[in-house]
């Protein structure tokens, strides 16, 4: 067995929200998830509602257009109120964990060439290194997915052990 490392993080809130909701991850109407959705729903009613305006002009054969596009705005502002729940779940989930990462005394992690162990707060995750599926490590975070899925801000470490980090990850972690 190899020699066991251990770092230490120093978790700040806002260094996890940086992350988290960059890019507008955390608005429910303009968030990569529903920004499509959003901008399909607000033409589509556009157009119902200029259909709306006009609709004494329509012959009765043309007034199958109205309930069509009715029933299009309809799908649509289905399709995003389903898009805004989950985005709004994701999000309660996101500040549940950083709640728990501000009440948190202890924060570190352990690992040797084997293993990989995360301690929250006495409450601890034991992975192997062949558990991780995928990583990502930028010069923000360092992202681990498989059996447990984690994220931990450089600005939490120190730059050695970020470093250290990096190094190990890619040497255990085959993708």
């Amino acid at each position: 067995m190899t020699e066991e490392k251990v770092i230490v993080l120093k978790p700040k809130r806002q260094d996890f929200e940086d992350i988290y909701f960059s890019g507008n991850e955390g608005n429910l109407f303009f968030s990569p998830t529903t920004r499509g959705k959003t901008i399909t729903t607000i033409v589509v009613g556009l157009i119902l509602f200029i259909l709306f305006c006009f609709k004494d002009d329509l012959s009765k054969e043309k007034f199958g257009i109205l309930y069509f596009v009715s029933f299009l705005f309809l799908l649509c502002t289905v399709y995003l109120s389903l898009s805004i729940n989950k985005v709004s779940r994701w999000k309660k989930q996101v500040n549940r964990y950083l709640k728990s990462l501000e009440d948190s005394k202890i924060y570190e992690l352990r690992f040797n060439n084997e293993i990989f162990n995360v301690n929250l707060n006495h409450q601890e995750e034991l992975s192997k290194w062949e558990d991780f599926k995928e990583f990502d490590i930028n010069d923000q975070f360092i992202a681990l997915e498989g059996k447990f899925n984690y994220m931990f801000p450089k600005k939490s470490m120190s730059k050695g052990d970020y470093d250290l980090l990096k190094q190990t990850i890619n040497k255990n972690i085959k993708e």
